[in-house]
């Protein structure tokens, strides 16, 4: 039987090829001391999207959830909260990169090393944070829920993702230098 977690690190290949395909433009952005507005644009639809909406909206709406109602391990609760506090500051950096964008289209040149350091940010905080969850914790706490509840919890990942498409998502990635 597939674990539902397995739903979430197949998800977590494709943020990974984004994350190392936009630090490849860092670099090279840094090195021109420009930026690609339309990069800055589709990175920030990819990670508000696809990152946070699909692919944290299973782990945080359901699986976070669902763990939420179990005796979980004072390290297993720890982590889960960690995680939790990891989506945010996605979140927040996601945001401040989409103003930081704007400030630099609206003529503000000085938003240049803001929009390099919140994208340096994001390409270093998805990485740990896949690590942390693929390897400490999201087959670990499958122990926590019976056969039965890891097909239900499964099920509910197949119902979520009815309702949106990864395909863009894989096309914009191949896109990307």
């Amino acid at each position: 039987m597939s674990l539902p977690v397995d739903v979430l690190v197949r998800e977590h290949k494709l943020i990974l090829q984004a994350v190392d395909k936009i630090k490849s433009e860092i670099n090279q952005m840094q090195a021109n001391k420009t930026v690609n507005p339309a990069l800055i644009t589709t990175a920030v639809d990819f990670f508000r999207t696809y990152a946070d909406r699909f692919h944290h909206g299973k782990e945080e709406g359901i699986l976070f959830n669902e763990l939420s109602h179990k005796n979980l391990s004072k390290a297993d609760s720890k982590m889960m909260r960690e995680l939790i506090l990891e989506h945010a500051f996605a979140r927040r950096t996601v945001t401040a990169l989409e103003s930081a964008k704007e400030s630099y289209v609206s003529g503000k040149k000085e938003a240049l090393e803001n929009i390099f350091e919140l994208m340096t940010a994001l390409v270093k905080l998805y990485p740990e944070h896949i690590e942390k969850e693929d390897n400490r914790f999201f087959y670990p706490c499958m122990e926590y829920f019976s056969e039965q509840e890891q097909k239900d919890m499964l099920e509910s990942f197949l119902e979520f993702n009815r309702d949106f498409t990864d395909k863009r998502y894989k096309q914009i990635i191949d896109q990307l230098r």
